[in-house]
């Protein structure tokens, strides 16, 4: 197992190997490998779940197995329970992304934090839940809010992962190219203007400078790079020459 504090996956009862399989998967694509499992249906090891994990095999390999609930949270300080409908129990009820801002702050505490998922069929039952001290709920369509465990598991980790000191910030990745400077997008309001004046397109006279500074104020408005500037200098040089043959 890695050494990064993390919550504890907990699969209850689940039914079918290639969803625990899943699960492994989705969590080992967000880096977490604490995986329990309660009670499989059709028992462990699961070739199935070892099929679908894909390459997170190791994290079924290392899962822990238990025969109930109360011994796969017997050493968690902290329980979350998944659940799309309402349980007529009062609980906190969080977003997984908020459950999971909580859950790492607890875990800076040194708190152990456990995750409950609940089997295919019909999710977690009333007893399971109540054993939770908050439950996570999706904002899903309530026409159709069951989720399939492997989901479930995918939507809770890729949230702690979000949380996290080393998740990926937003970055723009440059196919070849660099972001253009201020006087090349300056020559190509020039040559656009050149043009459009030529052809007439700022009229009346009255209003021609503001247009013109309009059409400044589109430039410098969008994150043009080099590549762009030739693209769309390339395209009104096309335009003249077709209109010139015209």
């Amino acid at each position: 197992m890695t050494p990064a504090p993390q919550p504890a996956m907990i699969l209850v009862r689940p039914q079918m190997g290639e969803n625990i399989g899943g699960a492994a998967r989705a969590m080992w694509n967000f880096g977490l490998d604490r995986m329990r499992i309660v009670a499989p249906r059709d028992g462990w090891p699961n070739q199935k779940a070892v099929a679908m994990a894909s390459g997170a095999g190791r994290l079924l390999d290392e899962a822990q197995l238990h025969d109930d609930l109360d011994g796969a949270i017997a050493d968690c300080n902290y329980i979350f329970a998944t659940t799309a409908r309402a349980r007529g129990l009062t609980k906190p009820v969080m977003t997984p992304e908020r459950a999971m801002a909580h859950a790492r702050a607890l875990i800076a505490e040194g708190k152990k934090v456990g995750v409950l998922f609940g089997p295919e069929r019909a999710g977690l039952e009333n007893e399971d839940v109540a054993r939770a001290n908050a439950i996570i709920s999706v904002p899903v369509n309530p026409q159709f809010a069951s989720l399939n465990l492997a989901q479930c598991v995918l939507l809770t980790a890729y949230e702690w992962r979000r949380q996290t000191e080393d998740a990926i910030p937003e970055v723009m990745e440059m196919a070849k190219t660099e972001f253009a400077e201020a006087h090349e997008v300056t020559k190509l309001a020039e040559h656009y203007e050149q043009r459009l004046d030529e052809a007439g397109f700022f009229f009346p006279e009255a209003k021609a400078e503001n247009m013109k500074t309009n059409l400044r104020n589109l430039w410098s408005r969008m994150p043009l790079t080099r590549a762009d500037v030739q693209v769309f200098h390339g395209m009104m040089r096309q335009m003249v020459r077709w209109k010139e043959r015209g």
